[in-house]
């Protein structure tokens, strides 16, 4: 949409975020790739045992990848685009950016508000298999939450300043 305005405190920490975002992400696409690899080939090779715990691993490592990138997605704009007015004024553009943050504001409280009550309830939990602890997981939904409100609040502020400048 525009540039971000003056680079004060609150955005440098939030793009220090998004580069450490940035690396988990990568992380967590090795990690998924680590257990998928190992049960290709104990299915079609007798070399590696069928580990029951790789089924597990991949989907939780897969959880954290796709919330990852859906923080990402929110904080650079491009998290499901649909361009049904393409061409826009960069004032016009700013006020679409505010309707649709709302929007994504008031799911980013859902999953904070929510996703807490879902990690509370897995605190004291292990998972079957991986016997990893449950809220390691479900800390995903909660996390999203928190940082689709920084990144959209942080987006939906440099529409707001667009708006308010005269010569945009």
């Amino acid at each position: 949409m525009t540039e971000p305005q003056r680079a004060g405190p609150l955005r440098r920490l939030a793009d220090a975020y998004a580069a450490l975002l940035r690396g988990l992400l990568g992380l967590s696409v090795l990690v998924l790739l680590f257990p998928v690899t190992l049960q290709v080939f104990s299915r079609y090779t007798a070399v590696i045992p069928h580990y029951i715990w790789t089924e597990e691993m991949a989907r939780f490592a897969l959880v954290w990848m796709v919330m990852l990138g859906a923080i990402l997605a929110v904080r650079e704009g491009t998290h499901f685009i649909v361009d049904v007015f393409p061409v826009l004024s960069p004032r016009a553009t700013a006020l679409m950016e505010l309707v649709s943050g709302s929007f994504v504001l008031v799911m980013a409280g859902v999953f904070l508000v929510w996703g807490w009550e879902f990690t509370e309830f897995a605190f004291y939990r292990i998972s079957e298999m991986a016997e990893l602890p449950l809220w390691l997981i479900h800390m995903a939904w909660p996390v999203a939450g928190a940082s689709w409100l920084l990144f959209m609040g942080l987006r939906m502020a440099d529409a707001a300043l667009l708006l308010r400048r005269r010569d945009a």
